[in-house]
């Protein structure tokens, strides 16, 4: 059960009306990383977890305060709306300032929401539940999850550098002290995962089945060989259950590859070269 508090948890007041920064703001709202995504996929994640209570009660209560992240950011974008988009249009055309607010805005913002925030991104592209990542796998699940806090502060921080509003500022250092948490968050419960289940995912899968002659060798396959000084390519595994080998001219166990011709009535080209099995 949802239950809808009308207070706001943090302020989302604008100084003034701005039309470009309504339209940037979407980006925190419905892009790749923006709060819909994030919201959606602890909640997901949230709703499938088994016999995990702790982990179950702590997704739901961070997807759910996204929700209320959502609310305020979308608050915040009708406000920057406010007294923008039909009277201001027609002044732009004679004060150089206002046009240049104007000229970067969403006409959707005007046309299909009525000076409201869309479910979509900064260039108009709709929010899309692919963008979610809900495995079943909760050590899966919390690194992406630490993926996605990463990049949504990164975002809210390149956008507090765009503005002088104060308002947005504030709205937006609320957004970045979250996310600061919740990389916190996500990094303490992935090594308590870790602890228990070890670095590789899944961990219930047999380590005989996999050729573990080559799943510690890293492959140069670039020109140069910079890559070779990483700590991935040299020593022991950080899983603990091997010794890491760079390989620096990895060779082919296989031979050219030989299709056979497809039936006539695909109608695909006839070959022209018979290529033999190395």
């Amino acid at each position: 059960m949802f239950y809808h508090v009308k207070e706001l948890q943090f302020e989302a007041k604008p100084d003034r009306p701005d039309a470009l920064m309504a339209k940037k703001l979407q980006e925190l709202i419905g892009g790749q990383y923006g709060e819909m995504s994030v919201a959606m996929q602890y909640l997901f994640q949230g709703w499938s977890v088994r016999g995990n209570d702790k982990y179950k009660d702590l997704l739901l209560d961070i997807g759910t305060e996204e929700i209320g992240h959502i609310e305020m950011l979308a608050t915040m974008v009708a406000r920057l709306l406010d007294d923008c988009p039909i009277e201001e249009q027609e002044a732009a055309v004679k004060d150089p300032a206002i046009g240049a607010i104007m000229s970067g805005m969403n006409p959707q913002h005007a046309i299909v929401s009525g000076l409201g925030a869309r479910p979509s991104d900064s260039v108009g592209n709709p929010w899309m539940g692919s963008y979610i990542i809900s495995s079943g796998n909760l050590l899966a699940d919390f690194r992406a999850n630490l993926n996605a806090e990463s990049q949504g502060r990164l975002q809210a921080v390149r956008l507090f550098e765009m503005t002088d509003d104060r308002g947005v500022k504030d709205l937006l250092s609320v957004l970045i002290a979250r996310d600061a948490y919740h990389q916190n968050q996500w990094a303490a419960a992935i090594a308590e995962l870790e602890e228990k289940e070890g670095l590789l995912v899944p961990s219930t899968f047999p380590r005989e089945k996999e050729r573990m002659d080559i799943a510690y060798d890293f492959y140069n396959f670039s020109e140069g060989e910079a890559s070779k000084t990483g700590r991935w390519a040299s020593g022991p595994s950080l899983d603990g259950e091997g010794k890491y080998r760079y390989i620096k001219q990895p060779m082919p166990e296989a031979g050219i590859p030989v299709l056979k011709p497809a039936p006539l009535k695909t109608h695909n080209t006839l070959p022209s070269v018979s290529l033999g099995e190395e």
